[in-house]
């Protein structure tokens, strides 16, 4: 997911393209959660589930408003771009992520709900969620992407970055809302 992040962000910073610095910047939000939960099961086994559960909460309610914060500014960047008439150049770099993430993130999620079921971990569950969003999002990243390719046209990358948004905003919910 590093490398993920890092080469979607640099993508979409030299082609100019809100929906790979969005896909990159949730991968670093995505990276902060795994931390979290590392942290999180270490703290349980150390001083029992509720210190944890406490503290997962509000690194929980961190990463939701992160979340909300780049659902902002992906529509504010796409409001910008459509405004002003000008869109991304395409990027091999970002498709190939992007591309190698949907295999990934299927692999990955489906290991996360495999042991989630056998710790009986919550909190193991919400991540594999949280996998299954990007691997959506990766989804949405390459068929905007190849639509911009296909097609050539200077909105493709504002238009298909809203799209994220409906899964940015869900991630945010589902990190703020945690299961008491």
């Amino acid at each position: 997911m590093a490398v993920e992040a890092a080469v979607a962000v640099a993508s979409g910073i030299a082609a100019r393209s809100i929906i790979l610095i969005a896909f990159g910047l949730d991968s670093v939000i995505e990276l902060a959660s795994a931390g979290v939960l590392i942290w999180r099961l270490s703290c349980e086994l150390r001083f029992g589930r509720e210190v944890s559960e406490a503290a997962e909460r509000i690194a929980r309610r961190i990463a939701g408003g992160l979340l909300f914060a780049l659902a902002a500014y992906v529509v504010a960047a796409a409001a910008w771009s459509l405004w002003r008439g000008e869109g991304a150049n395409f990027s091999w770099p970002g498709l190939l992520v992007a591309l190698l993430a949907i295999p990934i993130m299927l692999v990955l999620a489906r290991r996360k709900l495999a042991l989630a079921d056998q710790l009986g971990s919550r909190a193991l569950r919400a991540d594999a969620a949280e996998s299954i969003a990007c691997l959506w999002l990766s989804l949405v990243v390459v068929i905007g992407l190849a639509a911009q390719l296909a097609l050539g046209a200077w909105w493709i990358d504002p238009v298909t970055s809203l799209a994220i948004v409906w899964f940015l905003v869900k991630e945010g919910r589902e990190a703020w809302e945690v299961e008491e």
